[in-house]
Parts: C-alpha cells; structure tokens; sequence
C-alpha cells in the first residue's frame, strides 16, 4: 500500500511564518564579525588571572579589563561608540581576555612596549583571498568564545551539567560529554536522538514515532525524562532549534538532580541572548518530503546592552519512510536578558510547540528465527485512520542572578510547564507465528485512547561561592529545588473486543476500531511532588589535585493514579499516595599531574525512579537505588583543542519491582548490573580536520528478577561506536569547501528483557559535503548530507516485554539546506 502525504497542518500559513522571520531579519542592517587578532609581548600575554567584570559599553568594560590587567587603555570614541560587551567573568591571560570581549567587534588591540593598549579596525578580508587570513592569533590559532555562532570547534572545555558550576571537564572527576552546536549544524540535526549517536554508552530507545524520546545510557533507560537547562521534561520530544549544546552526564546524578535513572542523564543547553547582533535564516529539504524552516535572531535592544534578546522559530513538515507517519511542528522560543546592574541579571524565557505526529510501533520480531520479521520495513501496523497524536507546550521560565561580590553569587529560577496531549493509539499485542496455522500472522491489536493534560512546577536556588582556607581552594554550591507536577487524564480503552482491530503482518487490511461504545476511565494527580536540599564543594589542593564531595536529602510523593469511571472528581478521590525520603551522596577524586592528563574515580549513590507496583499491602514499592563505581582518565592535547575520556565503570540498579507468581502484588528484590569501557574522542587534530568519536563496551545483565534473571537488558549492544570527521579544505582555491563522513556501528542487542529475540547487528555511513560562498557581509552556506549511504537495512530499538513493537532505522535519506548568516 503506497504511504499516504501528509501536508502542514491545517490552520498554519508556512508564508506567514516565512513574512514573520523576514520582518525580523530586516530590523538590523548587514553587521561584518570578524574575529580580532593581537600583536603584543608575548609575556604580557602569558599571565593570568581572575576576572569579574560586569557587562555594559565596550568602552568602559575595556578600561576595567586593562586597569586590572596593568595596562592603560587608549581608543579613540567612534571605534567602541554604541558597542556593548557581555563583561569577563573566569581566569584570562591578557591575551585571552582581550580577545572574548572583541570577538565580533570587528576590532584587534596592539600593547606596546611601555604597556599601552590601542584599539584598530580589523581589515576584513575574504577567506577567498589566498595572501591573507580573516583572524590571526599570536599562537596561531583563532580563539572563539564559547557561545560564538561562528564557534567550529567539535570540543568544549567546560560543562556545567555535572556540578551546576561551569567547570573545565579536565578538573571535574565525572565522564561527560559535550556535543557542541558545530557538530550539530554539520550532522543537520533536528532532534536529540540525532545529537546522542555521537556519544558512548547512549542509545536509541522507544519513540512512539517520535512522540516522546528515549534513551538508554550505560544499559538503562532514562524513562523518556530529558533535561533543558536542567529542568526534567515529562515524555514529550525536544526540537534542537534554539539549542547551543548537547551535555551527557554518564551515571546517576542524583545528588544534584533528585530523582533520576542511575545510568545517566542528557541535558539539552539552549541559546542565550546575546549583546552582538547575530541572525540566521536556514532553509532544509531532503528526502520524505522533508522541509524545515529555522531562524535565529539576537543582539541588544538599547544603547547600553543592558537589555538583550533572543529568538528561535522553527516550522516542520515531514513525513517518513515508514507508510503513513508524518510529523508537523511549529515552535518559537523568544527570551530577554535584562542586565539590572553589573551584579544582578534577570532572564526571561518563553517556548511554545505544537506538534502533530502518527503513532507508530514498527514491525514485529519472530520468536521462532530469533529475529525481526521479513516484512518491508515501510509497513506500519497501527490503524493509519485514528492513530494521530498531538501535543502542545507551553513553557515559562524566569531566572534572577544576583553577585554579592567577586565571589560569591546567588541564583534563583521559576519554571512552569502546560502540556497537553491527544493520543489514541492501536497497537499489537501478540501475533500468531506459527507457519501452520489458518491465522498466520494475525496480530491482536489493542485500542487506548488518551487525552491528558499535565502542569508541572519547578523552582531552585543556588548559591555559588569561592573562598581560601589555609591555602586550600573551594567552590561551593548550596541548593534548594522544588518539583511538582498534576495531570488529569481521560481514556478510553478496550481490553475485551480485539477481534474488530485484528491485522494481518503480510497483507494488512485497516479497519480503525470504533471508541464511540467505549466508556471513559478518568485518572487524577498521578506524579509526584519532591523537595530536595543538596550542597557540594569542589577542593584544589596543589593545584593539581581536585575533590568533589557532596549530596542531596530528597522527601518525596509519590502521587498514585485515581482511576473511575464517573469523573475527574471521582478518580481525585481514589489516588493514594506514598513518602519516600533519602540521601544519595556523590564522591570524586581527580589528579592533574601534567596539563594534558587527569585521572579520576567517583562513587555516586542515588535514589532513583519510583517503583509503579505494590506490595502485598497495596502500599507503591520503594524507589529503586542506584549504585555506581567509576574510574578513568583525561587528556587535552594541542593547546585543548583535542580532548578525550576514558571511564571504566561498574554500576547496579536494586530494588527493582518483581511480580510474586499467582499473587496481584510484586516485592522490590529485584536487580540488575551494567558495567563496561566508554570512549569518548572530539576536537581539532590537525588545520581544518575534525572529529567526534566513540566506542563503549557495555555488559548489562539482570541479575535478580522473576522470569529473566540471568537475562541481558533489552537494546543494549556489547560493542558500540562512531567517529565522524570532517575536513575543511586549506588550499586557497577551494577554500570555503567542507567535506565529512561518519561510520557508526552496533553489536547484536537482545530484543525484550525475556531475550526471546535479537536485533542484528549493524553498521552505517553518513556523508557531508558543504560549501560556504564568497558572498560580501553575509555567510551563506549551502550543505548537503546523506545519511545510510550504503543504504543498510538495520533494526535501532524494540521493547522491553513485547517482540510486536520493533523500530526500523532509516534507508539512504538525504538531506541539503541553504543557510544565510548577518
């Protein structure tokens, strides 16, 4: 049956979104950003030193920066007039410093022997031009400030995920990974899945055809719970228009987060308002009828910079080589940065999708051949005609700042988020396998339908401070955090008449089921509401040695789910609710011998997901806890531009729920281990090549449960890997030109926890090419990329109980777009 198109949603005018972003764009004149060089003394630029300068002209903040610095500072009016400067805050040479607060100035400086700063324009050349660079560095290398749009490095120094303090990961004893917006905009990624394949240990699972994402990290799930500046999402998908940078975090981070999967968490970090002028209009089309229209604008809205803004639109329409599936979303994330004072920040942030999507479980997988079953892998097994899903976001989030001096520093933020979801969904059961039988391949389907809607509240308070005790170094962080979440759900669902919704795998035949003669089951206040109080302190001894120590005390309640038939009310009254209160620490010990080298170990407990069944008292389990023990080492080469860690690991999850045979109740005995090799290679290893590469070897076994203990866990490959390199071409006539390509591989992974089947192992390439024209004042690049160039057929994720819900990857899709920058 040949797939049916699926067009934008009705009601939405692509033209006027597209008249939208072009008003936009047309608010500020052509800007030239080029990256300032220096000519100085090279050991006056050598030193460094500690810095905390507030934001505000350019003027006055090059004055402040060069007094503190020694220097004396002289430029003439017009070259900063109605320039403004975000400040320096951190440890700069002179060197350094002078080049974060001029990138995008267009200006370079000059000291001078008896120490005086001068400021001159920057003659902007075209990258064309083969006598002539467009940034020098005295080192020879252009140094770019880590939100730069410009910014091509596949390697960050720094994350703040791990610590909630932006740390140099070469001094932070927890494996991390950044992917930073360069690999990104060369992989044409749209959402995280698209982001994680670059990362050890992570791997594709349930979507629900893109409804909500799942990952596995380090063998176990993450329960469809992502992370946008540190705020947990409920199931729901994360578009990467408005997204800087990709943070993993690999094992349980509970004692900052609260409640998590002791395997890992992925936080998605999005752009910031920023003073300098910065906008994007970028137009994708590829295979399936793919078109993606984004647009980025930023800069300052008065003379001063004191108040700045952000805004990321994107509009989606796609369908899919699986029959029917779709996806359209609209999405716009406007936000402001008000700078008070040069101590106190306010940031307000706005997002709102909507999204429209088709349910989608896969194909099926033979219990008989061990494998997925030999059907196209376009086939799709939901009822086409109902099985249309919608969701629709809203979220607000406020943030004060406030430094009380140079060291110390307290923030505060509110965030609060409206979901809401329409979901009926036809899904398989079981099928019948055997070969013999009249019904061959018959697959019972179930019907659940869904409407729901969520609020869910959150609010934190950090303080941050630095002090000296007895030559000792510490940073500390002291925090409060607050999550609360309600929901209100209608369902329907039928649990007796299959037959009507029967489909046959090798000559489907749709029939919708009909939910008019099905009654309502209403479910109230199912979720939880915790508060958590945590601290940490980060030591420096020796400059060389560094110890993190710290935890959080959680009190948690577990909402259970009200169920009736009446109403909402009704269902309000039949919710029970369970306490759980805990501690979960975090250790970690890191030595820094050379600059190049850091060996590390952790020990993390945490408290982790709550247990959904109950004991023979009716009473929810207690949550399941995390355990973890972690060793490995750093490396930094070519002055940080090539980074890489290697982390050994052994990590258990107890308490885990398990059915009691014959009884309607579980008892928490249950367990499960993962433990393995990670990884993790990004940066710059020669001019113009870079990469980002991994390799994980993980063993995840269940060691105590009812049915499957001995078990591997479900779509967990014991080899994993990728690399991706790209190489910008130096030669001066075809400069401008990029080329890349990635191969990614996993090892055979078990189906469903009963190990009733496989999915075979797989290998892929995906290719790029990408060409940026010699256009005056404006970056205009056109980018072609192809994924599965071999067009392989491989199977990504499956189930965890059933062998009917199995996730084909993508044939060769290809993907071209056109991006113009001012």
């Amino acid at each position: 049956m040949s797939p049916t198109k699926r067009r934008c949603r009705p009601g939405f005018q692509s033209s006027r979104l597209h008249r939208a972003v072009k008003g936009v764009l047309l608010l500020s004149a052509l800007t030239v950003s080029a990256a300032p060089y220096a000519e100085s003394d090279a050991d006056t630029l050598s030193v460094k030193h500690s810095y905390h300068i507030g934001g505000g002209s350019l003027s006055h903040v090059l004055s402040q920066f060069a007094t503190a610095s020694g220097l004396l500072f002289v430029a003439e009016a017009r070259l900063t007039e109605g320039k403004t400067s975000a400040g320096l805050d951190g440890e700069y040479t002179v060197d350094e410093g002078f080049r974060k607060l001029l990138a995008g100035t267009g200006l370079n400086y000059t000291v001078t022997s008896d120490k005086t700063v001068t400021l001159k324009v920057v003659q902007r050349q075209s990258q064309f031009d083969s006598t002539t660079m467009p940034a020098v560095e005295v080192t020879g290398r252009v140094v770019y400030d880590a939100n730069d749009p410009y910014n091509p490095n596949y390697s960050r120094a720094n994350a703040s995920t791990g610590t909630r303090t932006d740390t140099p990961l070469m001094e932070t004893p927890i494996s991390i990974q950044v992917v930073p917006r360069a690999v990104l905009q060369d992989q044409q990624s749209i959402q995280v899945g698209d982001a994680i394949k670059n990362v050890s240990g992570v791997f594709q699972g349930n979507t629900f055809g893109g409804f909500a994402e799942q990952f596995l990290i380090r063998g176990f799930n993450t329960s469809f719970n992502n992370y946008q500046d540190g705020f947990r999402w409920p199931a729901s998908r994360l578009t990467m228009a408005n997204v800087e940078r990709v943070e993993v975090v690999k094992g349980a981070a509970a004692n900052l987060y609260g409640r998590i999967e002791p395997g890992g968490m992925i936080n998605v970090v999005t752009k910031r308002p920023q003073a300098a002028p910065y906008y994007a209009l970028e137009q994708q089309f590829g295979s399936y009828d793919l078109y993606r229209t984004t647009a980025d604008a930023t800069g300052a809205i008065n003379a001063d910079g004191s108040l700045m803004y952000r805004l990321n639109v994107e509009s989606l329409n796609k369908n899919s080589f699986r029959d029917f599936a779709f996806t359209d979303r609209v999405f716009v994330a406007p936000s402001l940065t008000w700078k008070i004072s040069d101590r106190t920040q306010l940031d307000l942030d706005f997002m709102y999708s909507d999204e429209d999507t088709q349910e989608d479980y896969g194909v099926v997988a033979s219990t008989l051949t061990r494998r997925p079953v030999n059907i196209p892998i376009s086939r799709y097994l939901n009822e086409p005609s109902t099985d249309k899903s919608n969701t629709t976001l809203y979220n607000t989030a406020v943030t004060l700042s406030h430094a009380f001096n140079d060291d110390w520093k307290v923030k505060a933020r509110f965030n609060y988020l409206n979901r809401n979801t329409v979901d009926p969904q036809t899904s398989g059961v079981f099928w019948d396998e055997d070969p013999s039988s009249a019904t061959y391949g018959d697959m019972t389907r179930d019907f659940y339908g869904s409407w729901a809607e969520s609020e869910t509240y959150y609010g934190n308070v950090n303080l941050t401070g630095r002090f000296n005790t007895f030559g000792v170094e510490h940073q500390t962080l002291i925090g409060w955090e607050h999550y609360s979440g309600t929901s209100t759900l209608k369902t329907q669902y039928d649990p007796i008449d299959w037959g009507g919704a029967t489909i046959n795998i090798f000559h489907p035949v749709y029939r919708p089921t009909d939910p008019s003669n099905m009654p309502y089951f209403y479910q109230n206040g199912s979720g939880s509401n915790s508060n958590g109080v945590y601290f940490q302190d980060q030591i420096t001894l020796f400059d060389k040695l560094h110890i993190l120590g710290g935890g959080r005390y959680d009190w948690i309640s577990d909402v259970g789910s009200g169920f009736a038939e009446v109403s909402a009310e009704a269902a309000l009254a039949n919710r029970k609710t369970t306490n759980n209160e805990g501690f979960s620490p975090r250790v970690g010990l890191l030595y820094q011998p050379w600059q190049w080298l850091s060996v590390y170990g952790n020990y993390v407990e945490s408290m982790g997901s709550a247990n959904g069944a109950i004991d023979a008292h009716g009473k929810l389990l207690d949550p399941q806890i995390g355990e973890q023990y972690e060793a490995g080492f750093k490396t930094s080469f070519f002055d940080q531009r090539l980074t890489s860690n290697v982390a050994f690991y052994h990590l258990s999850k107890k308490n885990m729920a398990v059915s009691v045979p014959g009884k309607p109740y579980s008892e928490a005995i249950g367990e499960a281990r993962s433990q393995g090799v990670e990884i993790d290679v990004s940066g710059q290893v020669t001019d113009g090549l870079s990469l980002i590469g991994s390799y994980a070897y993980t063993d995840a076994v269940i060691l105590k449960a009812d049915n499957n203990q001995g078990n591997k866990l479900w779509n967990v490959p014991r080899n994993a890997g990728s690399l991706w390199a790209k190489y910008d071409i130096q030669q001066a006539e075809l400069r401008g030109l990029s080329v890349g390509a990635g191969a990614y591989f996993q090892d055979t992974k078990q189906g469903n926890n009963a190990n009733e089947y496989q999915l075979p192992g797989w290998g892929r390439i995906d290719a790029l090419i990408k060409y940026q024209l010699p256009v005056a004042k404006t970056r205009t690049t056109l980018q072609f990329n192809i994924e599965n160039l071999l067009d392989h057929q491989y199977y990504i994720a499956s189930s965890p109980g059933l062998t009917t819900f199995v996730i084909p990857g993508q044939p060769r899709t290809f993907m071209g777009s056109v991006k113009i920058e001012f």
